[in-house]
């Protein structure tokens, strides 16, 4: 399956500026428990809409929902895009960004996408480390840094299990040895499974967590394209969440049909696995909305055949009517291109209502919609039952400034359980807390 698209260079730098395709629907339209979707608009080049990055001035921060505040956590970071709180409150800050992916990036497209990569804040070298923010006078404010772990290969997701301490690198999955109240990993990691990458890595994060007993590993690997145009070769074990035993390393398909899993989280109240999915670009800005959804074991939801359920994408040569008869349609949609990527359900009595019974939803922001969508943190409301209702409320937001520029760009968002929400901006370089208002 191969896809070629020829567009001369002056086009794309048209494109870059602004393309004239633009959204007939409001971001809300695109979200909730049940949307309804516009036919694709198909054009002869993606529509390029690019927030330059160009993080906070001084004094500068997000905005707060009513009833909350927020401060730094901790700043003059190296593109912190994933956190983990471990059992005595240090949090863990993956300080990350892509490896080298030289098949990634060929041809006119992958030029300008690495054009508009850089202008979004996305092109910075990769830190390669875990750092750990300890605050020990419990004031809302890091007052210990030191580096957990070096060395690694564009790390993300990280999990514990009693003393094992796992990370998701871009390529494999490792394990070290923990000890509470540690400041530094020194004994060098175990592998527990290699996980797909390679020249060709087009969706790179890998995100981990551990079931309730600690027995079982659920780790997300995101497509190898947009919509398969690399070939389906280039897709096996890609976008999915694979399950992983602990113990011996031994892995399966949990689920497929994923484009771009990131956020992993266990729904409270029925222990059900809930993650955050992007979903694929190109076929205008009001599609395709992202999503948050629980997982069915052997579920299969759609990609690249179809997307929200059974909307063939006409894209995907030859057709799969069968996958695309077994596509399940996902729980809640987030908005079209709002790249969500941070998930975390509310602890009750953590935050003021109506944020007390939901999940926190990191939103990195669009590059392929015209105007632009995310760049904020939202909440979606969830009812006794374990199921999510009406419309996304805006936790964090003001990310953008008046002329379009991303002063910051949310992605991992967590539970510090002191009674804050932790949120990674990989573009400000901080860790910012949001805590209820005095």
């Amino acid at each position: 399956m191969k896809h070629m698209r020829v567009v001369f260079p002056w086009v794309l730098g048209a494109c870059l500026a602004g393309c004239t395709e633009r959204a007939m629907l409001e971001v809300s339209e695109g979200s909730g428990p049940s949307v309804q979707l516009p036919p694709p608009k198909k054009t002869l080049i993606p529509t390029v809409n690019i927030a330059p990055a160009i993080g906070w001035p001084t004094g500068g921060k997000p905005k707060a929902a009513a009833g909350t505040q927020v401060n730094a956590f901790a700043d003059n970071l190296d593109h912190p895009r994933w956190l983990h709180v471990l059992p005595n409150g240090d949090v863990l800050v993956a300080e990350t960004n892509a490896p080298p992916r030289p098949d990634d990036g060929k041809g006119l497209r992958g030029w300008a996408m690495d054009r508009a990569m850089k202008r979004a804040g996305a092109a910075v070298p990769s830190a390669n480390r875990i750092t750990l923010l300890r605050d020990a006078d419990h004031d809302g404010v890091a007052d210990t840094r030191t580096t957990f772990i070096d060395g690694l290969n564009s790390p993300f997701g990280m999990a514990l299990i009693g003393q094992d301490f796992y990370v998701a690198d871009t390529d494999r999955l490792l394990r070290f040895r923990y000890t509470s109240g540690a400041l530094q990993l020194r004994e060098p990691p175990a592998q527990v499974i290699e996980l797909p990458a390679g020249p060709l890595n087009h969706h790179w994060t890998k995100n981990v967590i551990a079931s309730a007993d600690g027995k079982k590993l659920y780790v997300t690997v995101g497509s190898n394209s947009n919509v398969g145009e690399n070939g389906m070769e280039q897709e096996q074990g890609r976008a999915a969440i694979w399950e992983v035993d602990a113990a011996s390393g031994a892995h399966r398909i949990f689920a497929s049909g994923l484009r771009n899993p990131n956020g992993l989280a266990w729904e409270p109240r029925t222990g059900a696995l809930w993650t955050a999915v992007n979903e694929r670009d190109e076929i205008g800005s009001d599609l395709v909305p992202d999503y948050i959804t629980s997982v069915t074991d052997g579920g299969f939801y759609g990609w690249p055949y179809s997307y929200y359920g059974q909307h063939v994408d006409e894209r995907v040569v030859p057709p799969n009517p069968q996958k695309v008869a077994q596509a399940l349609v996902p729980d809640y949609a987030v908005g079209p291109h709002t790249a969500s990527l941070g998930l975390a359900f509310a602890e009750p009595r953590a935050l003021p209502a109506p944020f007390d019974h939901g999940a926190f939803v990191g939103q990195h922001g669009s590059w392929n919609r015209q105007p632009h969508s995310g760049y904020k943190v939202i909440f979606v409301p969830f009812d006794t039952a374990g199921k999510p209702v009406g419309k996304p409320i805006d936790l964090l937001s003001g990310f953008l400034d008046g002329n379009g520029n991303a002063m910051g760009r949310p992605v991992g968002v967590v539970n510090d359980h002191r009674g804050g929400v932790l949120v990674a901006d990989d573009v400000g370089n901080v860790v910012w807390r949001v805590s209820k208002a005095p």
